[in-house]
């Protein structure tokens, strides 16, 4: 039994293979999923049983200007993995996006609402949705997430770290809602839904709402208290107006994980905080 995680270097996958190291994960150069025969010939070939979609086109503000790259990775290639996991019924596992929504909503979104993605990357991986419930409906798990940090990789936790260390004070936005996710929680749920063939469309985050800003200061204070950062730095709270950027966000951007917590027996939630509090203790000792 092969269970292939596409993608190897980003930090889903780092985590994927940490809890299973029988994973088998497939990088650029070991396939091409934009290229329908190099994922029917790769796949065939390894005896794949499950497959978990970790590879994704994530910068938000490039895919502004790099539509067509945007769509190869997080739609194209999306419908290839799609029909081969339907053509050979092997359980799929996708990772999505709480950009496939607008933000306006103002509560919890639902895994049924409307998909209004804003900005080019949300609409690649809306279309990458759409492709995949259009091919695989009977052998697919999308699972929707948002705020993504890790041990591993550029992620917001790592880069405010960084900053922090840098910096003499910093400025963070404070009027975009969400929840962080860690990607090694994340990591658990990918793996339980592809080992227990879970099908739907699911939201998945840890537990508990912020504001970027809000997540700033959770993460200095953990810095300091764990010695990655020598002392505080003035963090003030700054308007979405005030931080320009090519691509728009979404200004509230919750998940509901009401469908999750039904589909996935004995799944244990826990909040971003106690998440964060584990990822800052990684960090320490690779430091």
């Amino acid at each position: 039994m092969t269970i292939v995680v596409i993608g190897k270097s980003g930090q889903l996958a780092q985590e994927l293979k940490l809890l299973d190291d029988s994973l088998l994960c497939l990088g650029r150069d070991d396939i091409d999923i934009t290229s329908a025969e190099s994922v029917n010939s790769i796949l065939s070939n390894n005896n794949v049983t499950g497959i978990i979609n970790a590879s994704a086109y994530t910068a938000v503000d490039k895919a502004e200007s790099e539509r067509q790259q945007a769509f190869e990775i997080n739609a194209a290639a999306v419908e290839n993995l799609a029909k081969y996991a339907n053509q050979n019924a092997v359980p799929l596992v996708h990772v999505s996006t709480d950009y496939v929504f607008c933000g306006d909503k103002g509560s919890p979104y639902q895994v049924d609402d409307k998909l209004e993605p804003i900005g080019v990357y949300g609409a690649s991986k809306a279309e990458g949705e759409r492709v995949l419930l259009q091919y695989a409906t009977k052998h697919s798990c999308i699972i929707r997430t948002s705020w993504v940090y890790s041990q591993f990789g550029n992620n917001f936790v790592k880069t405010m770290l960084r900053l922090m260390a840098e910096k003499p004070e910093l400025g963070i936005i404070d009027d975009q809602i969400g929840s962080p996710t860690s990607a090694s929680a994340l990591a658990k749920v990918c793996l339980y839904a592809v080992n227990h063939n879970v099908n739907g469309v699911h939201h998945f985050t840890d537990t508990g709402v912020c504001s970027w800003y809000d997540f700033a200061l959770a993460i200095q204070e953990l810095g300091v208290k764990n010695g990655i950062l020598d002392k505080s730095i003035p963090v003030k709270p700054i308007s979405t107006s005030a931080y320009p950027t090519p691509a728009k966000r979404p200004s509230y951007s919750v998940l509901d994980k009401s469908s999750l917590q039904l589909a996935f027996d004995g799944l244990e939630l826990k909040h971003w905080r106690v998440e964060l509090s584990d990822v800052i203790h990684q960090l320490t000792s690779t430091k």
